[in-house]
């Protein structure tokens, strides 16, 4: 298949990275367009190794005025602890509801939950944004992965708010992965034309997978374009010395199709 206006990524060989469990919408959107798509999980979601922390907020839940949820998978992870201590939805509709994007409200949504506020960049720093001036005096619940960055909490604390960070959730390596992906960029006319990056996790996890780039990248790993869903993964892209051909305007998986398609278009000789 040649590329057209309809399938403009035939020919490309992507790799997806997301869990498995969320990689589908990705790859079905990219396999539309015409691409050959490889899925090879750069994490792995999982169950922290309490969940006490998590039950004791949410019941307490009516002493907070703001919940903030910061991924799909911290939603599906409190949910599932809201439905085992038997928590009923009205318990919670006092709750001032922000999430950090459009994937993330509606996976609130879905369990009939309403959403205050939805950022105008989906970044931590556009969450701060949006709340610093409501939150003064607030408590607020923060629920989040184990490893995550700390803006939210540090500058809406130093907003007057009073912050609960509750883990509900840990990304670690999956290890089945290693051997596939090492074998598949070994293979050259098997290797991917672009690798997507949705998260910090999914590009640190890469590099975990391949092997540390002591001595820099591999020679091969310049002939890929990684394509990365916003400036915070791709800085952390950079800061393992790993350069950044493709970046979503929106940062969303959508954005960041646009932006795959967009920089196929550009290559193509006039």
């Amino acid at each position: 298949m040649t590329p057209n206006e309809n399938h403009p990524l035939a020919g490309t060989r992507i790799l997806v990275g997301r869990a498995r469990h969320q990689a589908g919408s990705l790859s079905a959107s990219l396999r539309s367009l015409g691409a050959a798509v490889i899925e090879i999980p750069f994490i792995e979601i999982r169950k922290p190794r309490s969940c006490q922390p998590l039950d004791a907020a949410l019941r307490d839940v009516k002493a907070y005025d703001w919940l903030i949820l910061t991924s799909a998978n911290g939603v599906e992870a409190m949910w599932e602890r809201i439905q085992k201590l038997r928590i009923t939805r009205r318990t919670l509709k006092h709750l001032q509801i922000a999430a950090i994007g459009p994937a993330t409200k509606k996976a609130i949504v879905k369990h009939g939950l309403k959403v205050k506020m939805v950022p105008e960049e989906f970044v931590a720093e556009s969450v701060v944004k949006g709340l610093q001036d409501k939150v003064k005096d607030k408590r607020v619940l923060l629920i989040r992965a184990k490893v995550a960055r700390d803006v939210i909490p540090e500058e809406l604390r130093a907003a007057g708010a009073h912050v609960d960070v509750v883990e509900a959730y840990e990304t670690v390596v999956p290890e089945k992965s290693r051997l596939r992906l090492r074998a598949l960029m070994r293979n050259a006319e098997r290797r991917p034309h672009i690798v997507t990056f949705t998260s910090s996790s999914t590009a640190k996890n890469f590099v975990e997978l391949l092997g540390n780039f002591n001595a820099g990248p591999p020679r091969w790993l310049k002939q890929i374009q990684l394509a990365s869903i916003g400036p915070v993964t791709s800085a952390t892209l950079r800061e393992l010395q790993l350069s950044v051909a493709i970046e979503a305007r929106e940062f969303t998986m959508g954005g960041l199709i646009r932006a795959i398609v967009l920089a196929r278009y550009a290559e193509r000789p006039a």
